[in-house]
């Protein structure tokens, strides 16, 4: 079946020059960006609750933008002045970049990895007099604690923020050809916003394993999946589908 309007469960490219555009313009596409989940820093309250004491540790390992970004806004929010002497652990060094938007980034004891968290453990190995503090979200991978008790490394994992379902209720008609997922989360707001959705010939794209069991056990048909070898990415997985399916 011929493929018109696409919608991608995700926010829209902030660059002009996304795949998605060029996709778009080159198959004469609709193709329509909303996320399906959004992230919800918890409460000081909720945080003082588990008895973290941030100052109680000297080192902290970041994950991501949005790890900053909470580990710095519970701070203000507890009133904790993060000492000079801290030091950041982060995947990669693009997120390390990002901590300019709260420290003096020449003057702290920075260091990063390759953006394999694997490969940012065995940075740790010369740190494990350290005190570590890991902000995470609820849904985090697994392997991340396991690999900082590989190492004999003392942490402390620290959630942060959770990502919830957000509100499709202005999505009066989501009858779209293609609907994209790239986690399982976004299965579950989908569910949530419409628990009647019946997939008939809606066609349902996922980027990664884990998304792709979530789909099926939900009891959707997996149309479009990506990454493969043939498709390393969604967009290319998504232009050899409409490819096939022209008439």
């Amino acid at each position: 079946m011929k493929v018109k309007s696409i919608l991608v469960s995700q926010p829209a490219p902030s660059t002009a020059r996304s795949p998605y555009f060029e996709l778009a313009e080159k198959s004469n596409l609709k193709i329509d960006f909303r996320p399906f989940i959004q992230v919800e820093g918890i409460s000081a309250k909720e945080f003082r609750q588990t008895r973290i004491q941030i100052l109680d540790h000297t080192a902290v390992i970041f994950t991501s933008r949005t790890a900053i970004d909470h580990f710095f806004r519970i701070a203000k929010e507890m009133r904790v002045t993060v000492p000079d002497s801290m030091k950041y652990f982060c995947i990669s060094e693009a997120t390390a970049f990002y901590l300019q938007k709260y420290i003096v980034y020449r003057k702290r004891k920075i260091f990063y990895g390759n953006g394999r968290f694997a490969d940012l453990a065995v940075i740790m190995r010369k740190h494990k007099d350290e005190n570590f503090l890991v902000p995470l979200s609820d849904i985090h991978k697994q392997d991340i604690p396991k690999v900082l008790e590989g190492e004999g490394v003392k942490f402390t994992k620290a959630v942060l923020y959770r990502t919830v379902s957000s509100d499709l209720s202005d999505l009066s008609n989501i009858k779209y050809d293609i609907l994209v997922f790239f986690s399982p989360s976004g299965i579950k707001s989908l569910f949530q916003n419409f628990p009647d959705f019946e997939q008939n010939e809606t066609r349902i794209a996922c980027f990664g394993p884990a998304t792709a069991k979530a789909i099926k056990e939900a009891g959707l048909r997996l149309d479009i999946q990506a990454p493969t070898a043939q498709a390393p990415s969604m967009t290319m997985a998504l232009e050899q589908y409409i490819k096939k399916n022209k008439k």
